[in-house]
Order: C-alpha cells, then sequence, then structure tokens
C-alpha cells in the first residue's frame, strides 16, 4: 500500500476525520474571540472611551453640584455620583426606584449604548433622537456620551420634572447637567427642546407653585417647550422638533429613556416592549401613539431604556452596585463584538475544508466498495 493510499485511509477513519474537523472549528471560534483586530477591537475600544467619557463626566457633575453648594445625597446616593437626586422634592413628579436609579449610574452603562446605537445601525455623521425623561439624568448622559463616541448627533427633548431621584432637585435638574458639562469641554448642547413633564406633560399633579417653578426653568432656558396636552398634537410638535434640528440628516435611531406620557403614549402594547433594542411593530392608532411608535412607524430602529431589572439581566449589568463597577465590567462587551467579515471568511473556509473531506472520503469508499 502505498503512503498516499494509507494517508486516505487514516484521513477517513470517522474518528480520525471528526477529530481533526473539532480542532479546526475551535481554532476558528478561538481565533475570532481572541485576535485583537479589525472591528472586534475597535468596537470594544469605543465602548471603553464611552464608558470613561462617562465616568470623566459623571466626575465634573459631582463637582460642580458641590460647587452650586447643592449636597450629595449621601444617604441614597451610596458611590456619590451626583446623579442621584432627592426623594421628595417640589418637582418631584411620580414615584421611583432608587435601586434603579442607582443601576444606571454605572458607567458601563455608555458602553452598553455605544453597542445599542451601533446595533441599531448609527454611524457618524447620523442624528439620533432621544426622549428623555428627567427622572434618569445618567441614562440621558450615557446616551450622550455614546453618541459622542460614535460620531452621531443627539438631539434631546427632555422633561423638567422628575421622578423620586431623578434630576428633580430645582437647583440641578438636567439643564444644569448640561451646561456644566458643556463648560467642560467633555459634551456639546444636545438639548433642543425642554417640556415640563409629569401628568399629561404639563406636571398637572404637581402644586400650582411648583408647576410655576418648571415654567420659569422652562422658559429661561430659551429652548422651544412643548406644551400641548393633546397627545397626538404633542408628538407631532416633537416630531418636526426632531426632522428641524436633524436638518436633513438621517435619524438612525429613536433612544426613549424613562416612561413619559408624550414618548410612550397611551397604548397598552408599550407594555410588551423588550428593554434595551426592541421591535415595535405593533402600532396602535395615531391618537394613541407616543414619540417611540411614531419614529417606528417610518421604520427608525427603537432604543427602549426602561425596566432597568430587566435590562440589567438581558446585558449582563450589574444591578445596584456598590462600588460602581470598574470600566469594561459587563457581559455585553463580549457578546457580539466579534469580526464578522473575519469570521464569515473563516467559516466558509471551514465549511469548505469540510464538504471536500467527506466528498473525498465518500468517494473513496464507493471506489473501494466497487
Amino acid at each position: 500500500m502505498t503512503r498516499r493510499v494509507r494517508v486516505g485511509a487514516l484521513l477517513c477513519r470517522r474518528g480520525v476525520l471528526l477529530g481533526m474537523l473539532f480542532v479546526l472549528g475551535t481554532g476558528v471560534i478561538l481565533a475570532d474571540e481572541l485576535l485583537p483586530t479589525g472591528q472586534r477591537a475597535t468596537g470594544r475600544d469605543r465602548m471603553l472611551a464611552a464608558s470613561s467619557l462617562m465616568r470623566e463626566a459623571t466626575a465634573q457633575l459631582r463637582a460642580c453640584r458641590e460647587g452650586l453648594g447643592i449636597p450629595l445625597n449621601g444617604v441614597d446616593d451610596v458611590n456619590s455620583t451626583g446623579l442621584i437626586g432627592l426623594r421628595f422634592s417640589p418637582i418631584t413628579t411620580t414615584l421611583g426606584s432608587l435601586e434603579s436609579k442607582r443601576t444606571t449610574t454605572n458607567p458601563n452603562m455608555a458602553g452598553l449604548l455605544v453597542r445599542l446605537l451601533e446595533e441599531a445601525g448609527a454611524h457618524k455623521g447620523d442624528a439620533v433622537a432621544i426622549g428623555g425623561s428627567g427622572s434618569f439624568p445618567a441614562l440621558i448622559l450615557a446616551t450622550l456620551c455614546a453618541a459622542r463616541v460614535v460620531g452621531a448627533e443627539p438631539l434631546l427633548v427632555c422633561s423638567l420634572g422628575a421622578s423620586e431621584w431623578g434630576a428633580n432637585d430645582p437647583g440641578f435638574t438636567w439643564l444644569a447637567m448640561e451646561e456644566c458639562l458643556v463648560e467642560a469641554g467633555l459634551l456639546e448642547e444636545s438639548t433642543i427642546a425642554v417640556s415640563l413633564g409629569g401628568d399629561r406633560d404639563q406636571a398637572a399633579d404637581l402644586e400650582p407653585v411648583a408647576r410655576e417653578t418648571l415654567d420659569r426653568l422652562a422658559r429661561a432656558s430659551g429652548l422651544p417647550v412643548v406644551s400641548s396636552d393633546d397627545l397626538e398634537e404633542n408628538v407631532r410638535q416633537r416630531m418636526r422638533l426632531y426632522d428641524e434640528a436633524a436638518d436633513g440628516e438621517r435619524i438612525a435611531a429613536f433612544v426613549n429613556i424613562g416612561g413619559s406620557w408624550a414618548d410612550l403614549g397611551t397604548a397598552a402594547s408599550v407594555l410588551d416592549l423588550t428593554p434595551g433594542l426592541t421591535v415595535a411593530d405593533d402600532l396602535p392608532p395615531v391618537e394613541r401613539r407616543g414619540v417611540l411608535f411614531a419614529m417606528a412607524a417610518r421604520g427608525i430602529p427603537i432604543i427602549h431604556l426602561l425596566d432597568m431589572k430587566h435590562l440589567a439581566l438581558r446585558y449582563g449589568l450589574a444591578w445596584d452596585p456598590t462600588p460602581l463597577p470598574a470600566v469594561g465590567e459587563g457581559d455585553f462587551y463580549a457578546a457580539g463584538s466579534g469580526n464578522p467579515a473575519w469570521f464569515l471568511v473563516a467559516g466558509s473556509v471551514y465549511l469548505g475544508v469540510v464538504t471536500l473531506g467527506l466528498g473525498y472520503c465518500g468517494c473513496r469508499r464507493a471506489r473501494l466498495g466497487r
């Protein structure tokens, strides 16, 4: 028997062939996981850059807050972020979850937002529309940090009223936070309009003096104020503001932050949306649609940031951590960050080898059987 025949016979033994294919397949997977090149490295780098920026911005906000003479909420803000507000204040609109608010202050939230924006298809030069509730200033911050790293232009319409432990200190609303970060050169102005928030976006559930405070803050900002208590008209105003601010650029995604009446609408189907990058294809009637569904009706991808416990579980973020995790901690950094182009080529080669190997052995057995 010649050497070539002996080698062929050895390769076509079932155990040997399967073993070789297993080793080759494992090598392809490990190479995709370990090679620090291409899209894998740059994708992870962008997530890390956004998380680092959020960490730096949080430190700046803490310094600004102290500089304004507004003390940290030392009892509830256990990580001293400056992003946790008061339980009760004149502009507190609704109840809130302290654990959820503290979870959002994790700087890796910005890294997650990079991943979600890129999965939604956002690129440099695109616009990203953001409907932000003052209830979650840390989520607004994370989204702005992510958009900056991605190179997309964030367009934020934000409510000034906030739920418990949100941006509910009248001296340190989201507008004051943004001003602090812009002056420090960490972010650019992104808020294109404001509203009072609360019941029917009119703060109708607050005392008259609280509504006057919010109205004064809104007017003093010099920004457009969304003020209609008719849902369809309110949504129409917001959509027009986004379109005008985008100025012809593609709106690549809509990020919903919190439970705003205007952004979510009044249809029960909003309760079925999965937190994170989600599909909102069950469109309610126009008169019950919030901005989220109006954007979905245009085919714009939706990133839904609500139900923090579900979001943290889905993407592997720490729940109510103390101390805050270091930048780079989170399951989402590994998931979906491989190099799809390289893996496609390597996978094709692997499948080709499998096909040729099985074909060769099949033909050899057929010849020997004759």
